[in-house]
């Protein structure tokens, strides 16, 4: 057994993996909230948000042009991040009894962590100006923060397929 961050006791080890994602009244709570749906549409959403800006940052990178769409972009797309992080808490709380950490969301929730501090560290870097990184320095921190987005996505990503596997069993 091991002590998770929230203090509650989680088994380690193989015996972890072996947990299903919900239980039957998880899996209840979560499809009768609505912040199910909320969660599934605002998902979508922050992924539009992170091509597009993703392209705007590639496009200045590239040929030095755009910087302040770009840098609008990058503020758009951790506003949206907030707002499904915020979401995400509510929706953990309903479904699992805490807003973070939950058993089934704990690694997911521990890189949120680092995805939310290098977005916020974004927003601090574009308020200072030029005062901590230059406009190029800006931008290679929102691709910096965008890796860790992408990961993070493909850890619920990988979340959601396995909770569908175990409900057709």
């Amino acid at each position: 057994m091991s002590r998770t961050l929230t203090g509650i006791i989680q088994p380690a080890g193989p015996q972890a993996a072996l947990r299903p994602v919900y239980t039957p009244e998880e899996r209840a709570r979560r499809d009768a909230t609505r912040w199910t749906l909320v969660q599934g549409l605002l998902a979508p959403l922050q992924f539009v948000v992170f091509l597009a800006s993703l392209g705007l940052i590639v496009r200045y990178l590239a040929t030095g042009e755009g910087w302040a769409v770009a840098a609008a972009s990058v503020v758009a797309k951790t506003l949206v991040l907030y707002l499904i992080m915020v979401t995400g808490a509510i929706w953990e709380k309903v479904v699992f009894g805490q807003y973070l950490f939950a058993h089934s969301f704990f690694w997911e929730d521990v890189f949120s962590m680092l995805v939310i501090a290098l977005h916020t560290a974004c927003l601090v870097a574009w308020f200072a100006g030029d005062t901590l990184l230059d406009a190029r320095g800006q931008m290679l921190l929102a691709l910096a923060a965008y890796a860790t987005y992408v990961i993070n996505a493909g850890q619920f990503l990988y979340k959601l397929r396995r909770a569908r596997q175990e409900r057709s069993k």
